[in-house]
């Protein structure tokens, strides 16, 4: 038996009267037709003879002059942040936003009258302190200062996948809910688990290391979580973690040079994606540097007492003000805004850290400071099953706690290695933020959880 084939029709959407919805950036090349802008009603300029509402929508403001009596009445009576649409004439005007306005305008509201806000967003800087900021984020993230951090940290994150994308890396994502603890001794989040326990990942590192014997070059962008009762202006009870992860390296300096491709990619794209971001902020960026200056960590500390007559002797980790000391160090003697410190003792890294083979006390491992400030920790891997089994004895661990990511070492790993920058922290100091609570979006820390 055969089949008739059944035809296929598309259906032809009805022509609309409407005219489209246009943004506010794009009404220059709208002048003398007929326009519709949606958006937030800004702020009204109430005058003798005619109002004035601002409309904002994603792109910017619009201008819409009311002369007609009813009309007028009606805007009057609506209060800021109320959804708005406006149909009228795109007309030239050099004094309005953009050099355009809507006249002639109809009003439909397309939402209930907005409840005040506990500040004016129409202001060019916004009036409140941080706490209240925080407590109302939903209505604040809406002020061009307080959202541009935020396009530029989605320009960073799209600059950071593009730059390792290109490398062949794969992106991967790793399960938030684990068995044990991601480093010996660090503070984790722990959740019921079906009657059980199970912690919030402290990071991706066991899943990154093990997928490196699966893909070779891998990275992951995602939340990590960690329970440390820090309550400083640059902890985080939870952030965003640019993880990557790569095989067969000759050492560390093979994790620079992707970590440096992957910073420069993020500031390219900041530029490309974020401009007018970075204008509202008045901000210019940091170039990352062809060589950049490099401190082995007891040279550090050597330098620091040489200028400063503090005593660092016996030290195993730099204090914020140490890193402040060898960003200032960068900036005047190299004119970089990066520098790296290396051979972190290994006390101080985690048991997975490769030792370096020269100074056995001392790790190949490194941070990048950007500024002063840790923007990034990295480094080899141990990738010897023989050599993990090792450096659990030396610290008094069980192998057993770790058994499923000790199985990848068995079945053969080649020498690896990786990074993690903190995205929060990358914004906070890009922009000069006082306190990275102001370029997180939703800030979880020792006393925050809400909104």
């Amino acid at each position: 038996m055969s089949i008739e084939p059944i035809e296929q029709t598309a259906a032809v959407p009805e022509a609309s009267a409407d005219p489209p919805r246009v943004l506010a950036s794009a009404l220059a090349v709208h002048i003398g037709r007929t326009v519709r802008v949606s958006g937030w009603l800004h702020r009204r300029r109430i005058l003798k003879s005619v109002v004035f509402a601002v409309v904002r929508d994603r792109s910017g403001l619009a201008q819409v002059v009311v002369r007609e009596p009813e009309l007028r009445a009606r805007i009057e009576a609506l209060t800021e942040e109320t959804v708005v649409e406006f149909t009228g004439e795109a007309t030239a005007n050099a004094d309005a936003p953009g050099g355009v306005e809507i006249t002639g305008p109809a009003l439909r509201l397309l939402g209930e009258p907005a409840e005040p806000a506990p500040f004016d967003l129409y202001r060019p800087e916004l009036r409140a302190t941080l706490p209240t900021t925080l407590d109302n984020a939903q209505v604040a993230l809406r002020h061009p200062r307080k959202r541009a951090p935020f396009e530029i940290a989605a320009a960073a994150v799209a600059g950071f996948r593009e730059a390792l994308s290109k490398r062949e890396f794969t992106e991967v994502n790793s399960p938030k809910l684990v068995g044990t603890a991601t480093e010996s001794g660090a503070s984790v989040f722990t959740v019921d688990y079906f009657g059980g326990k199970a912690y919030l990942a402290q990071s991706p590192q066991f899943y990154k290391q093990t997928l490196v014997g699966v893909f070779e070059r891998v990275f992951e962008v995602g939340p990590v979580f960690r329970a440390e009762p820090h309550d400083t202006v640059r902890h985080l009870a939870e952030y965003v973690s640019l993880d990557a992860e790569l095989g067969f390296i000759e050492g560390y300096a093979d994790v620079q040079a992707v970590l440096e491709a992957a910073v420069g990619g993020m500031l390219s794209a900041v530029e490309e994606r974020a401009g007018a971001a970075l204008a509202t902020l008045g901000l210019s960026l940091p170039v990352m540097p062809a060589k950049v200056p490099e401190l082995h960590f007891t040279e550090a500390l050597a330098m620091i007492t040489e200028a400063t007559g503090e005593e660092t002797e016996g030290l195993d980790d730099l204090a914020p003000a140490h890193e402040r000391w060898v960003g200032e160090w960068a900036k005047r003697e190299h004119g970089s805004d990066f520098a790296y410190i290396i051979g972190y003792p290994m006390s101080k890294r985690p048991f997975y850290a490769h030792p370096d083979t020269a100074r056995p006390a001392y790790s190949a491992s490194f941070d990048l400071l950007f500024r002063g400030t840790e923007l990034v920790t990295g480094g080899q891997r141990l990738h010897k099953y023989s050599d993990y089994l090792a450096a659990l004895a030396a610290r008094g661990e069980s192998p057993e706690a770790y058994e499923g990511y000790l199985a990848a070492f068995k079945h053969g790993m080649p020498p690896h290695g990786g990074f993690a920058i903190g995205l929060e922290r990358f914004v906070a100091q890009l922009t000069g933020a006082a306190n990275i609570r102001e370029v997180t979006l939703f800030p979880r820390d020792l006393h925050r959880l809400t909104p």
